[in-house]
């Protein structure tokens, strides 16, 4: 059966409506971990600050004390990265239990396009929201300086698990973070001082178990 000009340009519109609204292209798995066989995929700035315990769920990685490492410039002292693997789109996942002293900077940190201990992004996920808490941040050979656009009044950190996910694309320079709601981000920031580098957990000056961590993306060559 022919189809007018008209009843063939509205099918044509309809397909294209349609791959517009499909889903972009899963990345690739380049990690994942439950921490069944240990912690020997992470390398921590302070290895006593952290370990593996059993949550009756499944492993998680803790870090239980806060690190004896000192950052050239003033970050988060507990970092604990991903061995071997640079990123740079990537989708980062996790679920996470904060067990630091309730207040307003009860806190667990993200990582990202880490190059080195004076070089790199990070989110601060913190109960209360001011300039120094619950933003996400660039360190770039000073203090980290905050650079969201948007976030949230504060993250409502119990004492129960939360799933929490970033998404960083390159070419816009987009990062966005997720807490609980997947689908809409809690805090955005757009920049591009850095393209490349490791991901990683921790806190600033906080704790917090680990679960369930899970890194997609297009792996990335040192610059």
């Amino acid at each position: 059966m022919r189809r007018s000009p008209l009843a063939a340009l509205a099918l044509l519109a309809g397909a294209a409506l349609a791959a517009a609204q499909d889903p972009p292209r899963e990345l690739p798995l380049l990690f994942q971990d439950d921490f069944e066989k240990g912690a020997v995929a992470w390398e921590p700035t302070d290895p006593k600050a952290w370990k593996v315990i059993d949550t009756g769920k499944g492993k998680a990685y803790r870090q239980f004390a806060q690190s004896k490492y000192k950052p050239p410039h003033r970050s988060p002292y507990n970092i604990s990265l991903v061995k071997g693997v640079n990123v740079g789109d990537f989708v980062l996942e996790a679920l996470v239990q904060s067990t630091g002293k309730d207040g307003a900077h009860r806190d667990v940190c993200l990582f990202f396009d880490y190059q080195d201990p004076a070089h790199f992004y990070y989110v601060h996920l913190a109960k209360k929201t001011d300039d120094r808490a619950n933003q996400i941040f660039v360190v770039n050979g000073a203090d980290r300086k905050k650079i969201s656009t948007k976030t949230t009044p504060g993250t409502p950190w119990d004492d129960g698990w939360h799933r929490v996910k970033v998404v960083r694309t390159v070419a816009d320079g987009k990062i966005a973070v997720y807490f609980d709601d997947m689908k809409t981000p809690a805090m955005t920031a757009t920049d591009g001082t850095f393209t490349w580098g490791r991901i990683g957990l921790g806190s600033f000056d906080d704790s917090g178990n680990w679960r369930e961590v899970r890194l997609r993306g297009v792996r990335a060559e040192k610059q």
